[in-house]
């Protein structure tokens, strides 16, 4: 089973009719959403045993995105309840597709999330990121999953997919984020969250490497339509382009990333430090063929919509 750790929200997505004309107000639409949820769903719909860790609310908001979690075949034995309502984020989408974000977190209940005793004895790997490893008290929680779990031999795979305006302290987070590295087997990120990241660092590259050097066995960059690289630690970069699609929107597209590399990872009996450090190009290019081709479908339709393994062929 992966286990994927992090908070489950609401997207209220912009659906492109005006609620009100007068005011040119759009109309917002609900729709389940948070990194690592859309990473549990994916990872369910390509068929992977999938456990989802998180604290979730009992508002008509948490049972809906349990009653997602559950239709997609993932575990949620390993979710807390509380009263506290769901976290909200606010989508607004561009031209070109891409989405940004405001948060309405406050108060919620994914930010009580607690340290669990154990996870399940058939665990074969941890995937955590984004806001919940920046909100606190839950975000030290999510911090020592990271690190127990490490040092107990699972492998872990972290995605930070930078929301900087939920970030207070800039210096801080990225401190932070290179104390994780020496718990971390597979990281991956946008190009656009390493820029953020390395804080101006002309050469991005170096700066990746450092981080390999700090702990992982490989890292997966995302650059949006132009594909996706890995970089594994001791070998060379390696890049697969992305596929051509018409754009409905980016949303969930880098979560659907996470699902397609940590689940053909598994095809390829590689969900191990060691084993990933051992791939050799070939398998390298599948596994990032199919991660683009998984995203493209995301991105075909409009919010977190990922595909099931029978849309990849």
């Amino acid at each position: 089973m992966i286990v994927v750790a992090g908070e489950a929200l609401i997207d209220l997505v912009p659906s492109g009719a005006a609620a009100a004309p007068d005011h040119g107000l759009p109309a917002l639409l609900p729709r389940r959403g948070g990194g690592p949820y859309n990473t549990a769903v994916a990872l369910g719909r390509l068929g992977s045993p999938t456990g989802f860790c998180s604290r979730v609310s009992t508002d008509a908001f948490g049972e809906a995105l349990l009653d997602g979690l559950r239709a997609d075949g993932v575990d949620t034995s390993l979710v807390q309840r509380g009263p506290e309502p769901t976290t909200l984020a606010v989508a607004a989408v561009g031209a070109d597709g891409s989405a940004g974000y405001g948060f309405y977190a406050e108060g919620t209940a994914d930010r009580l999330f607690a340290l669990p005793d154990a996870l399940p004895a058939g665990a074969t790997a941890l995937s955590l990121g984004t806001c919940s490893l920046v909100l606190e008290p839950g975000a030290s929680a999510y911090e020592r999953l990271l690190r127990r779990e490490a040092e107990r031999g699972l492998f872990t795979a972290l995605d930070p997919n930078i929301r900087a305006g939920l970030i207070r302290d800039a210096d801080a987070y990225r401190a932070r984020f290179r104390s994780w590295l020496p718990h971390v087997a597979l990281l991956k990120l946008s190009v656009e969250d390493a820029a953020w990241l390395a804080d101006g660092v002309e050469d991005l590259e170096a700066a990746v490497r450092e981080w390999l050097a700090a702990g992982p066995s490989a890292v997966v960059l995302t650059r949006g339509g132009a594909g996706l690289t890995v970089l594994p630690r001791g070998g060379r970069p390696l890049t697969v382009p992305g596929e051509r699609i018409t754009v409905a929107d980016t949303i969930g597209a880098g979560d659907t990333v996470n699902a397609a590399l940590l689940h053909r990872l598994a095809a390829h009996g590689a969900l191990s430090p060691a084993a990933i450090a051992g791939l050799d190009e070939g398998v390298w290019r599948d596994i990032l063929a199919f991660a683009a081709r998984a995203a493209a479908v995301t991105c075909s339709r409009p919010g977190a919509e990922p595909p099931y393994a029978a849309e990849l062929g």
